[in-house]
């Protein structure tokens, strides 16, 4: 299997990136696995789509760091591929990470990754259901019972009425953006600052007021879902709980958060039964939910991180489950002539 993912910049790539476990199990189990960056594609005037992508040197690697050390240093491989010629593309970038100077970048992945299924590559998650995911507006197209009470707006008066009504217990957050990132948990001491903290977040866009669940206070639990199901490999569900540093309700672990091991409730699972249709109508082959108490703070759909945690606590590689199920699509690829769309492969 030639494998190609997709992320921001492979410089400034990390060893405890998910897409790093994924690269390095996939070429231990004897596969390719090229990294393409934001800037490596050309369309050619032949009406060919390439990527400029690079491949670790070694065919067997004990460790991410090891591994991405290789792919960093010249030893690594370097060719111009046609894009036809991957069996499968994983879009792993971040669009949020993508600004100021650099947001020519953050619809890269989608357009690429469309002109890519048009060749016949399998592309995870679905670059048209990603295009529908842009930001967190998309988590309002799923089921009511699943979501905080919210408010979306850049109207003062409207988020003043919502936090009255939410008795002065809100959290307050950007539209665009990740990693915890422009979060504030107003509380009823916090309403004459108010304005300042809405003038604040609106100099991004439209402001996310969502009800405060007290819950929140104990941390989150990142579950993830693949091929529409919560995630398990060798009985073991691949999730763990995020706490918050003390004092902030952020639970991202870029935010300051720690990790701990997660139990898997009757409850997140029938919240992940209750999001399965729309995500496998989008083609949303790898997410993370994140949990608290019996409602969803987020779905993530672009590069959903932290699977190595999950590794460390449940003593299982996820990573073998995912090489799994890419395996078996390019084998129904094959079996049925690529006679499925893209969106149907996704979730297969």
């Amino acid at each position: 299997m030639r494998l190609a993912l997709f992320i921001n910049d492979f410089q400034t790539e990390r060893a405890t990136y998910t897409t790093n476990l994924f690269a390095m199990t996939a070429i231990n189990r004897g596969h390719e696995a090229w990294i393409i960056s934001a800037e490596d594609f050309i369309y050619d005037r032949d009406d060919k789509v390439k990527a400029i992508a690079r491949h670790a040197p070694k065919s067997n690697y004990k460790s991410a760091a090891s591994y991405l050390s290789d792919l960093q240093s010249p030893k690594a491989r370097v060719e111009e591929i046609v894009v036809d010629d991957f069996d499968v593309m994983m879009l792993r970038s971040d669009p949020a990470d993508e600004t100021g100077p650099r947001n020519w970048a953050q619809s890269v992945g989608i357009d690429f990754g469309r002109e890519a299924t048009r060749r016949g590559v399998i592309v995870l998650n679905d670059p048209n259901g990603l295009s529908n995911a842009r930001n967190k507006m998309y988590f309002q197209t799923f089921p009511e019972e699943v979501r905080p009470r919210t408010v979306i707006t850049r109207n003062r008066q409207k988020i003043k009425q919502f936090a009255n009504e939410m008795g002065n217990w809100i959290v307050l957050k950007p539209l665009q953006g990740s990693g915890g990132k422009g979060v504030f948990l107003v509380k009823p001491a916090d309403m004459s600052n108010l304005n300042q903290i809405v003038d604040a977040i609106s100099k991004d866009g439209y402001i996310i007021a969502q009800e405060y669940l007290p819950e929140a206070a104990k941390g989150d639990v990142r579950l993830f879902m693949m091929n529409g199901h919560a995630m398990k490999y060798k009985g073991k569900y691949a999730a763990f709980r995020r706490i918050g540093a003390e004092g902030d309700i952020r639970s991202n672990v870029h935010a300051g958060g720690s990790v701990e091991q997660a139990i898997i409730t009757e409850e997140a699972l029938q919240l992940a039964n209750m999001v399965r249709p729309k995500l496998v109508q989008d083609g949303m082959f790898l997410v993370g939910l994140d949990i608290v108490g019996n409602k969803l703070m987020e779905i993530n759909v672009f590069s959903p991180g932290g699977l190595v945690n999950a590794q460390r606590f449940e003593g299982v590689n996820f990573a073998h489950g995912v090489i799994d199920a890419l395996e078996h699509k390019v084998d129904y690829m094959r079996f049925y002539k690529r006679l499925f769309d893209n969106s149907e492969m996704c979730t297969l």
